[in-house]
């Protein structure tokens, strides 16, 4: 990929312990086409969520770095729009004037009222989100909620949509509901996007390639898996799709090795130490 429009180069983060820097991602490059949807994906504690963090600008790499167009990320800033699992609403105010406060933030001095209020409906249009915009977070359901998240962060026109587990903590069926709805938004807009997911099928379903993560500590990638299968997707169809069932294979024996190489090189460490512990009691 000769010209990147994301890129992490070497990248790795040490945080401070009270026994030393815990080293928790090494070496970590990746290129990102502008417009592609990658995911993420690995066991717990396998640094996704720091590469996120890295990229939002949140932390700060250790080792390496992170270039976004031509420049260095090193802080937050509105080209780069993170969806959290927890929609992190506003709770006083009404779906309407939360994401009005993402925009007046970012276009305030560009954008006349009327202006506004045409793009903040336009970006709640696009969510299916209009008929509650005049509602409050604890009058909509979890699932509109995040709708209203996707809203505020897509209303930033950001050049990356940074999403962390967006729709872990809903039920299946809203899942699924918000995963077509991302997918429609995704081929309108054309934002290049980088999810974060524990779910295969999910990650099978809206990427073009999927980032496979090594357990911790001193994370990188393992594999990435290039997901070549038509656009639009539709859920129904691919359940029989053999290219479809490769893919999640290929995922999921990924995650099987690697957890049960850790599961055993935890027991063999365990077993080290217990076999050290009785040589210095004898």
């Amino acid at each position: 990929m000769a010209n990147a429009h994301l890129e992490l180069s070497q990248v790795g983060i040490d945080f401070p312990t009270p026994k030393g820097p815990f080293c928790a991602l090494k070496q970590v490059d990746l290129k990102i086409a502008k417009g592609e949807f990658v995911s993420l994906i690995g066991h717990s504690g396998c640094g996704k969520s720091t590469v996120l963090n890295i990229v939002a600008g949140l932390h700060q790499a250790t080792q390496g770095g992170v270039v976004l167009n031509g420049r260095e990320v090193d802080e937050p800033g509105p080209e780069r729009a993170v969806v959290f699992q927890n929609h992190s609403l506003m709770p006083w105010m009404t779906a309407y004037q939360n994401v009005e406060l993402a925009v007046k933030r970012v276009f305030g001095r560009r954008k006349s009222r009327a202006e506004i209020r045409a793009w903040v409906t336009h970006n709640l249009e696009l969510v299916h989100m209009t008929h509650a915009m005049h509602k409050r977070p604890d009058e909509i359901s979890g699932g509109m909620k995040q709708r209203v998240g996707i809203a505020r962060a897509l209303a930033m026109e950001p050049q990356v949509l940074l999403m962390d587990e967006p729709f872990g903590a809903l039920d299946a069926l809203t899942r699924a509901h918000l995963q077509d709805s991302l997918q429609e938004i995704h081929a309108e807009l054309g934002n290049t996007v980088i999810m974060i997911t524990h779910d295969v099928d999910e990650a099978v379903l809206l990427s073009d390639r999927i980032v496979m993560m090594t357990n911790g500590p001193a994370a990188t990638i393992g594999e990435i898996l290039e997901v070549d299968l038509p656009r639009p997707r539709d859920r129904i169809a691919l359940a029989d799709n053999p290219r479809y069932n490769h893919y999640r294979h290929e995922v999921l024996r990924f995650l099987y090795e690697k957890q049960r190489k850790v599961e055993s090189l935890d027991r063999r460490r365990d077993t080290a130490k217990a076999a050290k512990k009785t040589q210095v009691q004898a």
